[in-house]
């Protein structure tokens, strides 16, 4: 859900709410180029009980930015739908990215945690050896063996 005052109350940017004669006019296009964008999946607006397109307000986003790759950088249909595809894949990504960066933390914070839980069980009684300092072990002189 968005607070967008352009949309109705309750609406979301996905939520399907534009049949196709707005979404052409708010495109700015013909609602038979919305139909034959739809049978190329440039654009795959949600569907009524009875089978009728309804465009979200990212539809209709998107049906813009189409008709802009079209018209001012002169990108062919399969070029705009290879975009579109690619786009759609780096947002995916992105996602997930975000989703692994908080795994990460969150198992950072469980490891601490566990150092921290282990580093309070220790004796008390372990007396802390600086590294300059040398370590002597002490071993019984050996016996002659009996015979």
């Amino acid at each position: 859900m968005t607070d967008d005052p352009s949309l109705p109350p309750g609406a979301g940017v996905d939520s399907p709410i534009f049949v196709i004669s707005i979404a052409a006019q708010l495109s700015g296009m013909h609602a038979q180029t919305l139909r034959s964008y739809d049978r190329l999946g440039l654009v795959r607006p949600g569907r009524s009980a009875g089978g009728g397109r309804r465009y979200s307000a990212r539809d209709i986003a998107l049906l813009r930015e189409v008709q802009r790759l079209s018209q001012e950088e002169g990108v062919n249909l399969a070029g705009i739908k290879r975009i579109i595809e690619l786009e759609q894949l780096v947002d995916e990504l992105k996602a997930k990215v975000d989703e692994l960066a908080k795994e990460v933390l969150a198992a950072r914070a469980a490891a601490d945690q566990a150092a921290a839980s282990v580093h309070a069980s220790y004796r008390r009684d372990l007396v802390p050896v600086e590294r300059n300092q040398a370590l002597v072990v002490w071993r019984p002189p050996k016996r002659p063996p009996r015979g």
